[in-house]
């Protein structure tokens, strides 16, 4: 199997971050979306993702992009600044092969590197996966939340999940 690189995205990832999200709005319950993005909501929110200093990592086998994760905002007031909300995709043919273990890694090291305390996943309560991936790596479940999303003619439970970084007060 190719290696794979961890690295900053650019924007020729776009293409294939796009794919990788619309594949997740269409099958999976990672993203509670229902409609494909396009190529400009993406590059709107590269652009966005850049102007407020959060990285955008993408797994990179042969100089194609399987999987990618990315730092935002956990809500907009200024007293939030020191957390940061996590996310992680990985393409559908690059699944259980270590991708997401490895981009939580370095997304961990980017957020301590930026000195943030908090990181915090919102992650569908039936995605086993995701959760017991970021069991792994320290956050504990500290919110459950019934029934708010709608899809797949089915209610969703969403989970929210924590990881304090070790970090002095500011």
């Amino acid at each position: 199997m190719t290696d794979t690189i961890i690295r900053l995205a650019s924007t020729a990832d776009l293409p294939e971050i796009l794919s990788i999200y619309n594949d997740a709005i269409l099958h999976t319950t990672a993203v509670y979306d229902y409609e494909p993005h396009s190529l400009a909501m993406r590059q709107t929110w590269f652009a966005a993702k850049q102007a407020a200093g959060f990285p955008v990592l993408v797994a990179d086998r042969a100089g194609h992009v399987t999987g990618f994760a990315a730092l935002g905002a956990f809500r907009a007031w200024e007293a939030y600044r020191y957390t940061a909300e996590t996310s992680i995709y990985v393409a559908p043919q690059s699944r259980r092969q270590g991708l997401g273990k490895q981009l939580l890694a370095h997304l961990i090291e980017a957020a301590e590197a930026q000195e943030f305390h908090a990181l915090v996943a919102g992650i569908d309560a039936d995605n086993t996966v995701s959760l017991d991936l970021h069991a792994k790596f320290g956050f504990q479940e500290v919110a459950h939340f019934h029934q708010v999303g709608y899809k797949f003619d089915r209610w969703l439970d969403l989970k929210f999940m924590e990881r304090l970084l070790p970090l002095a007060p500011p």
